[in-house]
């Protein structure tokens, strides 16, 4: 599909082949989530870019995508302290954003596990960058 304009619609199909992924709404936005967990959405918040998305994925993966590809991928400091990446949608490949959805599925179904505080972790604890 090269010179596609990629849209929501490329990251909804592309989503839907994932088991158990539905369309829904994030704050309004459309959104893709796995048995109710948010799997990507169109980020809503003013720092995002136009044109973006919101992938969740881990926190080391993240950043080795901001270091590899900072032309595609990017954070603001809203997002920071989430499990999330955004994507400059113009700039992802598709087979890039296939990858990358496939990696936020594996995330978002990972099994959970608690804190010391109770707090339900998915996958890698956030690192302490304070």
């Amino acid at each position: 599909m090269p010179g596609t304009k990629r849209t929501f619609d490329i990251v909804r199909e592309i989503g839907l082949a994932l088991p158990d992924v539905q369309v829904s709404t994030m704050y309004g936005s459309p959104a893709l989530k796995v048995r109710g967990a948010l799997l990507a959405c169109l980020p809503v918040h003013k720092s995002a870019e136009p044109e973006s998305l919101a992938v969740r994925i881990d926190f080391d993966q993240r950043a080795g995508l901001l270091a590899e590809a900072p032309e595609t991928y990017y954070l603001t400091d809203h997002y920071l302290d989430h499990p999330l990446v955004l994507v400059r949608l113009s700039k992802i490949r598709i087979d890039e954003l296939r990858d990358l959805l496939g990696s936020a599925w594996r995330f978002v179904t990972a099994p959970k596990t608690r804190t010391a505080s109770g707090r339900a972790v998915t996958g890698k604890a956030k690192p302490v960058t304070r």
